[in-house]
């Protein structure tokens, strides 16, 4: 019997005996390769290695699947790598990322997205990025940067750069909402496996932990601490590694999420559920301890107050003080600020000898700084407790001031959008929600780094999110502003 049909138009075509000899064979190849990579891996790779290759097909042909993958690779496994080497190591991250970007240029490819969408906002944001890549080709000679420096760079000008992608994504309120609703589940999983981790005994929870080594985690002392003193207080720490990062990112997810509680039209249709994920947030973000991100969230919780519509906060807000004053319980709370205003404590006196050295490092390189690869003087350093000098250190006061006039834009964007989109009850909460966030990362960053720094590139990603999406939520609320006056007319 004959494996092929008759030739047409010179091509010759598979019968139904070849078509299914070639399914059986793909079949058999690949349960081939699934038993090779359960013997050689172990169970958990080779399950991840299928679903990873399930979930790869289906993400290729959708780009919101593609950004959700992004979303919740970010809050889930921020420091998580491939278990083996290609010529470099790329994280989790990278791949997703990479992925996102793809799909999105194959649209762009095949005509199915057309009209870049822009604001005026997106000129100082290019402005900022030029700004690093000069910073980065100055700093060079001081030392020549490592393939690791360069692909973290890298990734910052990726991180960036979906300021321009994410705008021009997000074209309606769905979307927008949709990306809110990943968010929140996403950060709020993360913050209820916190949680589980601090209640676990030590020895468990390091147990856990320590499996993700293979997947570029540390494996050993994972378990953090108040001063790195084991006899002291736990501080929650997720699969994010170190409490300050993950306080950072639960701090401009709760602000982002506050006004979802009080608001007309909310994303999630149960408030009670709302209130859940709020709470497990807010939560996980207490056993942080991290004093910066405490702050923040008191702060962007303050400015959402301000607003008609969300008095209720200030009044719980007012609430909350009386009770970490009174309760016994959170006394180690106030003694850890009060420490920190007087300089008691030994982080804080570390970080202030920090600032010390920074300013140093400043007064001899005040216009474009250092750069991101070493330092012209074995005696200083550029890492830093502070967002923004760290950025001085290495970009430059002109980097910072390039960077201030981009927030302060950004935020007078928002105001301006916000006279207008009261009256669009969908976005009014995701806008203030987004604005909020920005205020609480511009506060979190006074006494953290990192947004800014190089190997926290999952904090890099969530600060460039959220400025992204604070600017397409205003520019919707402008654009159905001029809808409206065009029906008008």
């Amino acid at each position: 019997m004959h494996n092929t049909k008759p030739q047409r138009n010179g091509i010759w075509t598979l019968n139904r005996y070849s078509y299914g000899a070639l399914i059986g064979a793909a079949i058999g190849l690949t349960a081939g390769l699934l038993a090779l990579l359960l013997v050689v891996a172990g169970p958990i790779v080779a399950f991840g290695a299928l679903f990873g290759l399930m979930a790869g097909l289906y993400i290729l042909s959708n780009i919101s699947a593609a950004l959700y993958g992004v979303i919740f690779i970010t809050a889930l496994l921020p420091f998580g790598t491939l278990p083996f080497k290609i010529a470099i190591t790329p994280t989790f991250l990278d791949i997703a990322l990479g992925v996102f970007v793809l799909v999105y240029a194959m649209q762009w490819m095949t005509g199915r997205r057309q009209g870049f969408k822009l604001t005026p906002i997106h000129a100082f944001v290019a402005l900022y990025a030029m700004w690093l890549l000069l910073a980065f080709a100055l700093g060079l000679r001081f030392a020549p940067p490592t393939s690791t420096v360069l692909r973290q760079f890298a990734e910052t000008l990726l991180s960036i750069a979906m300021v321009f992608i994410l705008g021009d994504l997000v074209r309606d309120q769905q979307t927008l909402r949709r990306l809110v609703i990943a968010s929140m589940l996403a950060v709020g999983t993360q913050a209820f496996v916190a949680i589980v981790f601090y209640v676990l005994p030590d020895q468990t929870a390091e147990e856990i932990l320590v499996r993700l080594a293979r997947f570029g985690y540390p494996n050993g002392g994972v378990i953090r601490f108040i001063n790195d003193d084991p006899a002291g207080i736990e501080r929650a720490i997720g699969t994010w590694v170190d409490p300050n990062a993950f306080g950072g990112v639960l701090a401009i997810t709760a602000a982002m999420v506050a006004p979802q509680l009080f608001a007309r039209k909310p994303v999630l249709p149960y408030r009670w559920l709302t209130a859940g994920i709020l709470g497990v947030i807010v939560l996980a973000l207490a056993l942080t301890f991290s004093r910066a991100s405490m702050l923040a969230i008191g702060t962007s919780i303050l400015v959402i107050g301000l607003f008609p519509s969300y008095r209720k906060y200030l009044v719980m807000l007012g609430l909350a003080l009386v009770l970490v004053l009174a309760l016994p319980q959170t006394r180690s709370y106030i003694e850890l600020f009060i420490q920190a205003f007087t300089g008691a404590d030994r982080s804080t006196q570390m970080r202030l000898g920090e600032y010390g050295d920074s300013l140093e490092l400043i007064s001899r390189n005040p216009i474009t700084g250092v750069g991101f690869t070493g330092t012209p003087d074995i005696d200083l350093y550029t890492n830093v407790a502070s967002m923004y000098l760290i950025m001085a250190n290495q970009i430059g006061l002109v980097g910072v001031a390039i960077y201030a006039l981009m927030i302060i834009a950004i935020l007078i964007y928002g105001l301006r959008a916000r006279q207008l989109v009261y009256g669009i009850p969908e976005l009014e909460p995701i806008h203030l929600g987004y604005n909020a966030a920005l205020v609480a990362a511009s506060v979190n960053a006074v006494a953290d780094l990192y947004f800014f720094r190089l190997d926290f590139q999952a904090s890099i990603f969530t600060f460039w999110m959220v400025i992204a999406l604070a600017i397409a939520s205003s520019r919707l609320a402008l654009e159905a502003r001029e809808l409206t006056v065009a029906k008008a007319i």
